[in-house]
């Protein structure tokens, strides 16, 4: 499955009960809504496929993972719809992931911000390199990380989610994103990541796929409300990122 590059590129390959997903765009790996709704229904059908026991996530090239919302879309919403319309899009993504019945293995090779960081959080175990630096910059243009906050808590607890939302010019390494869980292994080179993702995902994808699909719902206890609250969030995003603040934050980090 391929988009114009403009839009951005989506590629999923199954081999031995494995799906592997690359998304990209050519803006740092940046979603615009049109790349976040394809990943969602991407997932969507492979939860439903019988040939897929495991998803394998990671993204495009050697730089970053993902810089999350593309500015350029988001300095095109005009009015609160437009606002919810787009930021539901990350919202949609990661109840997606939550409630897919494959477990979704995360391979960050490189930095993520922002929505990139709420996507390794949505993951259910996630391989990084050195090099996968994480940041909340949310807060630097006048919004904040609503829609993400729950993923991210779930996996790093309130207070280093806290810490990241505060300092939202501040790079956390990827040493710092292991020792609050959002990581659980950090290799030193792409190769090495990837061996160990390939061992994992193979040993992952020969077990019994019922008892995986019971263990993951058993991860993802108590976030069925999500559903809502997600849309809530996106809501509150919605209407900030038409503030004054914003637009001029947004023209600044282009410029």
């Amino acid at each position: 499955m391929n988009m114009q590059e403009t839009k951005g590129s989506l590629i999923t390959t199954i081999e031995d009960k494995i799906a592997t997903v690359e998304f990209g765009h050519p803006a740092s790996n940046s979603f615009p809504r049109a790349l976040l709704e394809l990943l969602t229904s991407e997932i969507d059908n492979l939860s439903a496929n019988d040939a897929v026991n495991v998803i394998v996530l990671k993204s495009k090239g050697t730089a970053a993972f993902c810089a999350g919302a593309s500015f350029d879309e988001l300095l095109q919403v005009s009015n609160q719809e437009e606002g919810l319309a787009f930021f539901s899009g990350f919202a949609h993504l990661i109840n997606a992931m939550r409630r897919c019945s494959k477990l979704i293995v995360g391979r960050i090779h490189g930095k993520a911000v922002g929505g990139g960081v709420g996507i390794a959080a949505a993951c259910d175990y996630v391989f990084a390199t050195d090099n996968a630096s994480v940041k909340l910059s949310e807060l630097a243009i006048g919004i904040g990380p609503f829609v993400i906050e729950p993923a991210v808590s779930r996996k790093i607890g309130k207070t280093a989610m806290t810490e990241m939302t505060l300092a939202a010019h501040e790079w956390k390494s990827a040493t710092w994103a292991q020792q609050k869980g959002l990581y659980a292994e950090v290799f030193e080179t792409p190769e090495l990541l990837d061996e160990a993702i390939v061992d994992f995902a193979s040993k992952l994808a020969s077990y019994n796929s019922e008892a995986l699909f019971e263990m993951k719902k058993v991860f993802w206890e108590g976030t069925e409300h999500w559903e809502l609250l997600l849309l809530e969030r996106a809501a509150i995003t919605g209407k900030l990122v038409l503030s004054d603040f914003t637009k001029n934050a947004l023209e600044q980090f282009k410029k």
